[in-house]
């Protein structure tokens, strides 16, 4: 069995998501829907998704992942436990329009994606989004570092970029208005933007 596999079997979450998961949740809170469907874009171990979807039993919370295994773990975790709400994992491309569930979603969450990710994903996140979100109002949360003008990148941010550049040049920490346009370009205008634990952000689009 995998490590990742084994995160899934025991407590859905690493270190990290545990301390940052009540800020994810807070901040969220006052703004997802009382139901209607939410899809989780790279639920990774699957923790995050699991508490939004404890937390707001009246939302039916898609989790997907691209990673096959992280998949099938937390399938596997499903058939044993989960709230009625947490719906079966599924894979997802965000940059594969063909891998993406169908209908319209109230919701998007996408935590910690962006970064570890070609910006294609971004681009057929927003894309996407952008097609399927109800209209208007429809909700896009992401979380995760970012660097802004005008605004001094945490030393640690930078040397976290250096390491993701350094697994793949693809990867790093995205420029907050690159991210913001690409969103504005498909029909999503940002509400909200709020500096979170750890030298993160949580960001609220909504569809026009």
């Amino acid at each position: 069995m995998s490590e990742r596999q084994t995160a899934h079997d025991t407590a859905l979450l690493t270190p990290a998501g545990e301390r940052n998961l009540p800020h994810i949740l807070d901040f969220l809170k006052p703004h997802l829907p009382a139901s209607g469907r939410l899809v989780e874009v790279a639920t990774g171990t699957g923790g995050h998704g699991l508490g939004i979807a404890r937390a707001h039993p009246g939302l039916e919370v898609l989790p997907t992942d691209i990673d096959a295994s992280a998949v099938e773990a937390l399938r596997v975790w499903q058939s044993s436990g989960g709230p009625d709400n947490l719906k079966p994992a599924k894979r997802l491309d965000a940059a594969d329009a063909a891998t993406w569930p169908e209908g319209r979603f109230d919701a998007i969450v996408c935590i910690n994606m962006i970064h570890i990710s070609p910006w294609s994903a971004t681009v057929g996140l927003m894309r996407m989004a952008g097609e399927r979100l109800a209209r208007p109002g429809g909700l896009l949360m992401l979380y995760g570092p970012y660097v802004e003008a005008d605004v001094e990148t945490a030393p640690s941010n930078l040397a976290f970029h250096e390491s993701l550049r350094a697994r793949d040049p693809a990867w790093g920490l995205r420029a907050l208005e690159d991210v913001v346009m690409e969103a504005r370009a498909n029909g999503l205008r940002l509400t909200r933007r709020a500096a979170l634990p750890a030298n993160n952000l949580g960001l609220l689009f909504r569809t026009v």
